[in-house]
């Protein structure tokens, strides 16, 4: 027993010497996310008071719900809600199903060189700034230099203005964001693919399974729980639109679609002055985000029992 004490104490004083280094690496981390994020979540007060730049948070008059009454039933409100829904559940319906279908191709690749090619190709987009892919679609998409309308009048068509169609809006928003990020929205299922049990593989060869019924009965089912996390992240940010691509792809053509909460409340917020009114749409949508998290993860471990927690 005495020798065991010594030990542990040895141990405890050994892990003790180094507790600093631990410390010092994670420092920075912790410093940045208190500073960045914890501090600033002290303005969602601004959401209940009218709040003013002279008196500060504390000082502004309370006004309780007003804000989020006036967001729920105004008109340009409801069409921003509603702009945001369909723009998210289309890019969850598109985004999500393929980057599998990709990861499952490539798995299924067996020339190494053409799979690494293959690979490449799909990763290089992502690496591509917001700013210029939305430059690029501009250019090529031009109603008069595009060259994409080019081809089509050399074909025999009418020249399509892309970026002033609001029935166009959501698609061109929807695919190029997979055309840029597919590739890398894949390599977390293709690492799980790679961990498929080579036995249950060789076992359905055996039994005469083809690939399609490989991947469909061996493949897939191993990798649902990563499917399944993935899922819920994603439906949790359906209203979670990204302002940086939108706003750059808005105008007053297609204004009427293309405007979400993200942009709403930049242009009511930093353009309007109105602070209170843009925290509270801003505060709406990260609740509806948390609300929409805790509902599928809650589904989710009903029906596969793989969830966050």
């Amino acid at each position: 027993m005495a020798k065991q004490a010594k030990a542990g104490q040895q141990k405890k004083k050994r892990h003790g010497k180094y507790d600093w280094q631990f410390w010092a690496i994670i420092a920075l981390p912790l410093l940045y996310a208190f500073i960045f994020a914890y501090i600033p979540m002290g303005g969602i007060l601004m959401a209940f008071k009218d709040y003013s730049i002279r008196k500060g948070i504390l000082g502004s008059p309370w006004v309780g719900l007003k804000y989020f009454r006036q967001f729920l039933t105004s008109t340009s409100s409801v069409t921003v809600i509603r702009n945001t829904l369909i723009l998210g559940v289309y890019s969850l319906v598109v985004n999500f199903p393929l980057p599998i279908l990709l990861a499952v191709l490539v798995n299924e690749l067996y020339h190494q060189k053409f799979k690494k090619f293959v690979q490449f190709i799909s990763y290089a987009p992502y690496f591509i700034s917001t700013v210029v892919l939305v430059g690029m679609m501009m250019q090529m998409m031009d109603l008069r230099t595009g060259v994409i309308n080019r081809i089509i009048v050399m074909l025999g068509g009418t020249a399509v203005n892309f970026f002033g169609d609001p029935g166009i809006f959501r698609s061109l928003y929807v695919w190029s964001g997979l055309w840029q990020t597919i590739g890398y929205s894949s390599i977390i299922y293709i690492a799980a693919l790679s961990g498929v049990s080579m036995e249950l593989k060789e076992a359905a060869v055996v039994d005469g399974a083809s690939r399609l019924q490989r991947i469909i009965h061996v493949d897939l089912p191993s990798i649902l729980p990563t499917i399944t996390i993935m899922l819920i992240f994603a439906c949790g940010g359906i209203v979670s639109i990204g302002f940086d691509k939108v706003f750059l792809m808005q105008n007053s053509m297609n204004a009427g679609v293309s405007e979400v909460i993200s942009t709403f409340v930049y242009k009511v917020g930093l353009v309007n002055s109105d602070f209170g009114f843009s925290t509270a749409a801003g505060l709406f949508q990260s609740l509806v985000s948390f609300a929409l998290l805790l509902l599928v993860n809650w589904i989710a471990k009903k029906v596969t029992e793989t969830s966050l927690w």
